[in-house]
């Protein structure tokens, strides 16, 4: 007992104090897309022809970048010859509408609560049944990690559990494969009603690098409705956290 008790005060708090305040990511973590226009030379098109996932378009407000398809692999930024795209150390890139995903100049609009009822409803106490629909288990381990004492979900009142008889709502990853698509609308069906569905990773979205494949069906929302879209590939825990705690209410630091 004196051993545990001296290895206690060794290690002292390892629970983040997210979200009061946020830890310092590394350098090398690539966060929210962030593109200078100024920079952009008249019909240039690089980034557009660099990016694998055709993330990357040309509209009204110069490039765009779909993070629900972007994989986040810095080829639009090294195809750039004025250094007009770069990759912030923001984490925050929940959105609760699919459209909200395309950023441009102007930054990003970040997922708002959930209405009054729902929020009654799920705002103290929130369980999810994950869902692995063909992903290759980065995002999957995001989401495991959100369990360990260094976020510790838990104390949020949100849970991942074992039946979706017994959730709230549905957590995705993954394409949603032919394989699996009766699994996971059989497992929207079982998830008794109101419910939420939160799609995880690029993947989920988008289909990411497998979209308009014929063994996929691009993402969560092309076979059940989605209410919290989360990008990355994977998305870090923070960010998937912060998807969470908006959707819930917890966080009101709003929109840029």
């Amino acid at each position: 007992m004196i051993n545990q008790w001296r290895t206690r005060l060794h290690q002292k708090h390892r629970t983040i104090d997210f979200p009061k305040s946020a830890p310092a990511l590394p350098e090398r973590y690539r966060g929210l897309p962030k593109i200078d226009t100024s920079k952009c030379p008249a019909g240039c098109a690089e980034c557009v022809e660099a990016c694998l996932t055709e993330a990357v378009s040309i509209g009204d407000h110069g490039p765009s970048i779909d993070m629900g398809k972007c994989l986040f692999c810095t080829e639009c930024v090294e195809a750039c010859p004025e250094g007009a795209i770069k990759y912030t150390g923001d984490f925050r890139l929940a959105v609760r509408r699919r459209e909200d995903l395309v950023v441009d100049e102007r930054g990003i609009k970040l997922a708002e609560e959930l209405d009054r009822k729902s929020k009654a409803l799920f705002g103290r106490s929130l369980k999810l049944r994950q869902v692995s629909a063909g992903g290759c288990n980065a995002c999957e381990a995001e989401i495991n990690v959100l369990g360990t004492v260094v976020f510790d979900l838990g104390r949020f009142g949100i849970q991942v559990v074992a039946s979706p008889r017994h959730a709230d709502g549905l957590i995705i990853t993954g394409p949603v494969t032919g394989n699996m698509r009766l699994a996971l609308e059989k497992t929207y069906a079982a998830t008794p009603a109101p419910k939420l569905v939160i799609a995880v990773g690029g993947c989920a979205i988008s289909g990411g690098p497998f979209r308009n494949n014929p063994q996929v069906n691009n993402g969560a929302d092309s076979v059940i409705p989605v209410d919290l879209y989360i990008p990355g590939c994977p998305p870090h825990p923070l960010t998937i956290l912060d998807g969470l705690l908006r959707l819930l209410g917890r966080i009101e630091d709003g929109k840029r």
